[in-house]
């Protein structure tokens, strides 16, 4: 089989020819006779190609479509489209006139140096270009819909995802500290009715208050504390998780075991705060929901990936059945996890099997995707 490697030429002395450079593209100086709709689309298109450079619009009508935008992009503008005709640097020549006698005055030009395109031909070049601006402009305006509708999607999202917030902080004021305050104002009104009477019961009442007043404010610092961890300023995430389950056991009465390996100083600072909330959602899921008497959390950072898992001993539930029920994926708070796990572009699923507990499993992708997610370098 012969090669279809070309071998290099000869020159008649018998030495070899370099290879002739490539000639750079040629531009071509277009001229357009008509300026309504077929000269505005031929405008539209060619003002764009760089290969094309438009000489001049002949039109009759000073105020069309197409002389309109010709002003715009520079283009001259004449009202005879002989002019056109005897300029000497158009090589194409483009009629959209639809007027026969234009034409007919075209089809009897001899000029070698121009290429003139007209008639049926001309019609079908500017209508088959119009399809396409339409078709464009169609499509930027759907995407602009879409953009809209996303835009309010998680502009909605994140309003959802701020009233889950208010209103599990409301559940947890109204359960801990509330209660609280109302059993010190109910114990301070038996001490003042008491005081003369029984000093002594009183001594004993103001004991009992002093008590609930320091769990008062042990459950205030701890509503703080789910707000905004301390260690958020620090970037500590393992410190503001190990803070999070020891006021967590104490709270829900429950074993935790927390275990963790790899460096966490490392992952990005909004990486931190949203693994720190994903598991936090997790454990209220669990402490709301499950009537666990342990959890635990295993928390694995390498090289390319951050994985967890929360898991408790709990009821469990059926995940295919809430999963098809928004109401219920809302309910069992799994819709804030998810997304947050999406923010990250990692994945999470559930694991339950009935009766055996949930595991919530965790995989987020860290390195060279997690800067460029979250923006600068660390």
């Amino acid at each position: 089989m012969a090669s279809l490697v070309a071998a290099p030429r000869l020159s008649a002395s018998g030495t070899h020819r370099k290879p002739a450079r490539r000639r750079s593209a040629r531009i071509t100086h277009m001229a357009i006779l008509g300026g309504g709709r077929g000269g505005k689309a031929l405008l539209k298109i060619f003002a764009q190609d760089p290969l094309v450079r438009i000489v001049g619009l002949a039109e009759i009508k000073s105020r069309t479509l197409g002389t309109r935008l010709a002003k715009q992009l520079g283009v001259p503008v004449t009202h005879d489209y002989r002019e056109i005709l005897r300029m000497k640097d158009a090589d194409l020549i483009i009629d959209v006139t639809g007027n026969p006698d234009v034409w007919k005055t075209l089809q009897n030009i001899r000029k070698p140096s121009a290429a003139i395109i007209g008639g049926a031909s001309a019609k079908f070049m500017w209508r088959l270009i119009d399809a396409q601006i339409r078709a464009t402009t169609e499509m930027a305006r759907t995407l602009a819909r879409y953009q809209s509708l996303f835009r309010r999607y998680v502009k909605e999202e994140a309003e959802s995802a701020v009233d889950e917030e208010r209103t599990r902080i409301a559940c947890e004021i109204h359960d801990g500290l509330v209660q609280t305050l109302v059993g010190v104002n109910f114990k301070m009104e038996r001490c003042e009715h008491m005081i003369r009477k029984e000093p002594a019961h009183c001594v004993d009442l103001l004991h009992d208050v002093k008590n609930l007043l320091k769990h008062g404010i042990q459950e205030a610092r701890q509503v703080v504390f789910n707000l905004r961890p301390g260690q958020y300023d620090q970037l500590d995430l393992l410190s503001a998780l190990s803070n999070y389950l020891e006021a967590y056991k104490k709270q829900h009465r429950v074993h935790v075991d927390f275990s963790h390996t790899g460096n966490a100083a490392r992952l990005h600072p909004k990486t931190k705060v949203f693994v720190f909330r994903i598991i936090q959602e997790a454990l209220q899921n669990s402490a709301k929901h499950a009537r666990a008497s342990a959890v635990s959390v295993q928390l694995t950072i390498d090289h390319d990936t951050l994985s967890g898992v929360i898991r408790d001993d709990g009821i469990g539930f059926d995940v295919q059945a809430v999963s098809r029920n928004p109401d219920k994926w809302d309910h069992f708070g799994l819709r804030g996890i998810k997304e947050r796990v999406r923010l990250l572009g990692g994945a999470v699923s559930w694991q339950s099997p009935g009766g055996t507990g949930t595991a919530v499993t965790v995989q987020i992708p860290l390195g060279g995707k997690e800067r460029s997610r979250n923006g600068k370098n660390h």
